[in-house]
């Protein structure tokens, strides 16, 4: 076989020859397909917002429930305060003209007027007319407290809370993780104490079934002062109602009574707290005459019409040994109940 080989011009430099230059890339992605990618990537990524958008819809009811069994305390506590500031403000506090449903016989007069309270040198309110001494309610918002500042302060008394029922449907009831610490910790500093229960029962077999939960958080603890079921309808701030905001003056009479009745046959010292609008729209108050009256007027003046022996005059109270704000109450025990 004969091979040819081709010639090299001899006016050519071998070395001269073009190499360099780019040949034709025939695997070249035709320029057409890479919008076609980023359309696929496009396309995959709206899915993936559109699931995460549906799980948010799906999740929203959950977080709703759960958002429902918080601490309805919680939600009062910025309407407390914006009641205290816009109560500071007024020239005086009038007595509501709503009336109850049914027609209501008045509980006693109040013997006290607004002249008959002063601050005494540790600046708590007292008043003047007869035996009073002050004293605080706490629950987990205030968190950890010492006790024995407290009682340096002239604080003779705590009102400690036990747990509360959530504001929502199922109304689940939660014990306050602080309150075995602080009827432990204000007995210990010599202080009187009491306890609280934050109710949202909506009838007599849901008080009783707070009376069980609270009954089995106090265990044989002592109560030097009275035993309460705090049911306030909690304002949420959003379209979930609270699950008491239906209820009437007949039925929460009843289950307030039911309360004072059953804890008394236990041996403790019941007691009836509400604030001032509700006493007039939501109590009737003379059928619960037998038990002491805890009123919740965040004023200095006493200018509530009926007897009441103890006075929770502010919620934004600063006391040595507690961090921020705190209930403060002036207790103006009856005689006649001794």
């Amino acid at each position: 076989m004969k091979i040819q080989n081709t010639p090299i011009r001899q006016d050519e430099d071998p070395e001269q020859i073009p190499f360099d230059e780019e040949p034709e890339d025939e695997y070249d992605v035709p320029a057409f397909r890479k919008p076609r990618a980023e359309a696929i990537m496009g396309v995959i990524a709206l899915l993936a917002a559109a699931v995460l958008l549906v799980l948010v819809i799906l999740c929203i009811p959950q977080f709703r429930a759960q958002a429902e069994e918080e601490d309805p305390e919680a939600l009062l506590r910025p309407q407390r305060q914006e009641e205290e500031i816009i109560l500071k403000d007024s020239p005086m506090e009038s007595e509501p003209t709503e009336e109850t449903m049914e027609p209501t016989i008045p509980p006693e007069r109040n013997p006290y007027n607004q002249r008959d309270f002063q601050y005494n040198r540790n600046n708590y309110l007292l008043c003047t007319q007869q035996g009073s001494y002050p004293g605080v309610d706490v629950s987990q918002h205030q968190g950890q407290i010492d006790w024995q500042k407290v009682a340096s302060s002239g604080i003779r008394f705590a009102i400690v809370r036990l747990g509360y029922r959530g504001w929502g449907k199922a109304g689940k009831m939660v014990e306050d993780p602080f309150a075995k610490q602080n009827l432990a910790g204000a007995s210990d500093a010599g202080i009187e104490v009491g306890a609280y229960f934050f109710s949202q029962a909506l009838n007599i077999q849901e008080v009783d079934e707070e009376i069980e939960f609270l009954l089995n958080i106090l265990g044989d603890t002592y109560l030097d002062m009275p035993i309460i079921l705090d049911w306030e309808i909690p304002a949420t701030g959003s379209d979930a109602k609270p699950r008491t905001a239906g209820m009437d003056a007949r039925t929460l009479t009843d289950c307030l009574l039911h309360f004072c009745q059953v804890m008394e046959g236990k041996g403790y010292q019941p007691m009836v707290y509400f604030n001032w609008s509700q006493s007039r729209n939501l109590l009737f108050l003379h059928e619960l005459e037998d038990y002491p009256f805890w009123l919740a007027l965040y004023q200095d003046r006493m200018t509530y019409p009926y007897r009441v022996e103890m006075w929770q005059y502010t919620c934004t109270g600063r006391v040595p040994g507690i961090q921020g704000d705190v209930d403060i109450n002036v207790f103006m025990p009856d005689s006649r109940r001794q």
